[in-house]
């Protein structure tokens, strides 16, 4: 199944199979930057797949080979961003999509190669769980370019690696390789590129095969533990309604039955 959304999307492929869900960031001209039309599409497109109950699991990666992403499009600076009110308005535009991937009810997992950078990065970040292929590099120039970050997005960095590390990838704008950003919390797993993919692929799958409500459940009261929970969301009813569900039947079922479990999050 292929999404399809506004024009203003077309950098952004969307596509469902088998109970994945992806989003391929698609402009190879600038290394897969980021303009502000597909960041203002990036909540569209993750409430889509959202609502969608087919999709168990969302990846969010770079198109075919390419890089994630390698940050914000940088040309649109001189206009979009060139003084405190258009800075502003950019970064709630920027927070708008980070947020959207952060509360999606589902797991996203971020599949990275090559450049993970700045907005990029930040993206990365919002996801629940982040692989990376050992050619992948990362890193947030924000102060070699004059730019400020709001608290909001600020967040994110903080929850995934700490303050300390945040501090010293802000202040030094450094670039770091997958091995440095797996022992700094960046990335959960590091793989060689050749089958960064198929990793993938099965990680989502065997998350997928779990109960969603339990997912869920869960997703939303380890966020409200760091301080990033859905301000609409209650992580306690939610707990509840698993207890409730058809899908603990079968989960207590196939236990005794000595099978694997048929979850439909119902």
């Amino acid at each position: 199944m292929t999404y399809s959304f506004s024009p203003s999307t077309s950098k952004l492929v969307v596509s469902v199979s088998d109970g994945l869900a992806t989003i391929a960031v698609d402009n190879p001209a600038k290394h897969n930057a980021v303009h502000l039309e597909m960041w203002k599409a990036i909540p569209e497109i993750v409430a889509a797949l959202d609502r969608d109950p087919a999709v168990r699991v969302v990846i969010l990666r770079g198109a075919g080979s390419e890089s994630f992403a390698s940050g914000a499009d940088i040309g649109e600076f001189a206009t979009v961003r060139a003084d405190a009110e258009g800075g502003r308005l950019y970064e709630a535009i920027n927070e708008a999509a980070f947020w959207a991937v952060a509360h999606c009810s589902k797991p996203v997992i971020a599949m990275i190669r090559r450049f993970c950078l700045g907005g990029g990065f930040g993206l990365a970040l919002s996801c629940d769980l982040r692989v990376a292929s050992q050619n992948a590099i990362f890193g947030i120039p924000a102060a070699r370019l004059g730019i400020g970050y709001p608290p909001g997005a600020m967040k994110l960095v903080t929850a995934a690696v700490g303050a300390p590390a945040a501090k010293d990838l802000f202040f030094t704008a450094r670039r770091i390789d997958a091995h440095e950003a797996a022992r700094l919390g960046v990335v959960q797993r590091v793989v060689a590129d050749e089958i960064l993919e198929a990793s993938v692929l099965e990680l989502a799958r065997s998350i997928a095969a779990n109960a969603p409500l339990t997912i869920k459940a869960a997703k939303a009261a380890i966020d409200e533990s760091v301080g990033n929970a859905h301000p609409a969301v209650d992580p306690v009813a939610l707990a509840d309604r698993c207890f409730d569900s058809a899908d603990a039947v079968e989960g207590r079922k196939a236990f005794l039955e000595k099978r694997q479990p048929v979850f439909t999050g119902r």
